[in-house]
């Protein structure tokens, strides 16, 4: 066996003659890989990514200290820590609800994904650099698809980054570090914001694409950002609800209240058509880990509304495990993966047919 792998016709000739013509052969990396790690690099050293990181950190710090502050006031009424360490992401003053940092995240998390994305191809059109780009040796979706992975890896440093700030202040402030349960709740919810924000920044970098001008995008970005977030979670889609199915005042017979079914229906799905709310949802069930049964509903639609009128220390007692929580929150998944789909490739079918010019 040995003579026969040294003879010049045998295996050991054969590697030494292809050995040495595989190891010269040059390895080209994918070209969305190389746009997108030196897009990340502009961003990670630019100034907006230095603002944005300095705005997040102060905007954590505020619901945190409230968070904390109640959770020490409500320390001597608990019997155990489990679920405690949620709490810093679920509590905040009675009297600003909004200053929770799981509301906070929601209202202004967005914000990440505009600014990220509202520019991403535009500014290469309007300073020259596109056909330039466009004509290496890559393909012509490697571009946006680069931007794509560059924008969402970013965002994800940032928002990693302050939930690891908020966990470590809390351990500080609280004295206890998270469980597994609460880790891996605390990462699911992570996810879950991820997702979040790349719906915003597939339609930021659907209007860098359509608007050849910056400034075009960011102003029509912010506007809708107030439009669906900030009005619409007040009263714009309740107000659309309530004129799209009304629902009636009373019932009297079993028609009626089939009615008062179907219009509660056609309302819940007209709020569900925003993003926010589908994040709202699921941001609530995987941070306040209570029984639905227990609280007297069994859809997502209604379990924020039945947390609110509990008591603040039921935030504290867990009732629902890490798989049932995410059984509850997967059609909320779902629905973002979709509108997030369909934005994106809204954006990919746009640039695919422009027209680049030198």
């Amino acid at each position: 066996m040995a003579a026969s792998a040294d003879r010049p016709g045998g295996l050991r000739s054969w590697l030494d003659r292809v050995a040495p013509a595989r190891r010269t052969e040059p390895r080209f990396e994918p070209g969305w890989r190389v746009i997108a790690a030196k897009e990340v690099g502009d961003h990670v050293t630019s100034v907006r990514f230095l603002v944005l990181l300095v705005v997040i950190g102060i905007a954590a710090a505020v619901p945190l200290y409230f968070a904390s502050a109640r959770i020490r006031e409500l320390a001597s009424q608990i019997t155990s820590n489990q679920s405690v360490f949620l709490a810093l992401f679920t509590l905040g003053p009675e009297d600003f609800g909004f200053l929770r940092a799981d509301t906070f995240v929601g209202l202004f998390a967005p914000l990440l994904g505009i600014a990220f994305g509202f520019d991403s191809v535009n500014v290469e059109r309007s300073e020259g650099t596109l056909p330039r780009l466009v004509s290496q040796p890559i393909h012509r979706d490697d571009v946006i698809n680069g931007k794509f992975a560059a924008g969402l890896a970013v965002i994800t440093l940032v928002l990693v980054a302050m939930v690891l700030l908020v966990s470590g202040f809390g351990i500080i402030r609280l004295g206890f570090v998270p469980d597994l349960s609460e880790v891996l709740r605390l990462g699911a919810w992570v996810l879950l914001t991820v997702l979040y924000v790349s719906f915003w920044l597939a339609f930021a970098t659907l209007l860098s694409v359509a608007l050849r001008r910056a400034a075009s995008s960011a102003l029509i970005g912010f506007g809708v950002w107030v439009l669906t977030v900030l009005l619409g979670s007040l009263f714009l889609l309740q107000l659309l609800a309530n004129v799209v199915a009304p629902i009636p005042a009373q019932a009297f017979t079993e028609e009626d209240v089939n009615a008062q079914i179907r219009a509660a229906q056609t309302q819940s799905f007209i709020k569900r058509l925003s993003p926010h709310t589908l994040y709202t949802e699921a941001s609530r069930v995987l941070l306040i880990p209570i029984d639905p049964v227990s609280s007297g509903s069994f859809t997502p639609a209604t379990i924020e509304e039945a947390i609110q009128a509990q008591d603040p220390r039921r935030y504290l007692a867990s009732r629902l495990s890490i798989e049932q929580s995410l059984l509850l929150v997967w059609p909320q998944v779902v629905g973002l993966v979709a509108l997030t789909t369909v934005m994106f490739a809204a954006a990919y079918v746009v640039f695919m047919r422009q027209e680049i010019r030198a």
